[in-house]
């Protein structure tokens, strides 16, 4: 078992794929406009604890899923990047609740391999249109705050985006120690809507409904 998830972390990483739709930016912060495929994704829901510690009790379980504990026993090798949502208080602070996401390597979108762990969920997510900002170094909350007030700033009269939560993601594993790469991803506001009915309906935000309630 840990040679088949060291094979899915370090073997050929698949990238999530998407469109780059404009570039902008305002003085030192650079952003892109991408339309984002959907697709189905391992998730893993955590409350009542810091990012930074939710963080912690989720990634294990994806990458012990990823790496074979699975109905299939199948090592299905990692998919880059491993994105999750976070819910911000006015403030910009974050409530101690985060959901992660992993895109199901497409070789495996047909017919996917069924957690062992039944923490994890297996959902649709529909494409999406998003901002996103790219920085480096291993990211803990106030990095990840940091940088989407920053975008946020730069966005600001220039385009319309949602506020109640947004999407970070990271690129890298643990151990690689330079050249990291990680986002923060504010979702456009023209699909609000759409992708909010998408997300209590489809994908079951796992109680994203009772969160706003």
């Amino acid at each position: 078992m840990l040679g088949m998830i060291k094979n899915s972390l370090f073997g050929n990483v698949e990238n999530w794929p998407w469109e780059v739709l404009s570039k902008g930016g305002k003085e030192e912060l650079t952003y892109e406009e991408r339309a984002c495929e959907g697709g189905k994704f391992a998730t893993v829901e955590v409350t009542d604890k810091p990012l930074d510690e939710a963080l912690k009790e989720a990634m294990p379980k994806i990458l012990k899923y990823v790496g074979g504990l699975n109905d299939k026993g199948a090592g299905m090798g990692m998919t880059s990047p491993i994105s999750f949502a976070v819910f911000p208080h006015e403030d910009g602070t974050l409530e101690k609740k985060i959901k992660v996401w992993f895109r199901i390597p497409n070789q495996f979108q047909a017919d996917t391999p069924i957690p062992n762990d039944k923490s994890i969920g297996l959902e649709e997510r529909e494409s999406m249109t998003v901002y996103s900002t790219l920085f480096s170094g291993y990211a803990k909350e106030a990095d990840y705050v940091s940088k989407a007030a920053q975008l946020r700033s730069v966005l600001e009269g220039t385009a319309n985006y949602q506020t109640d939560f947004y999407f970070c993601a990271g690129y890298d594993p643990p151990m690689k120690p330079y050249g990291r790469r990680n986002e923060a991803i504010p979702m456009l506001f023209d699909l609000i809507l759409l992708f909010c009915l998408a997300l209590k309906r489809i994908m079951q935000f796992g109680s994203l409904k009772a969160w706003n309630n």
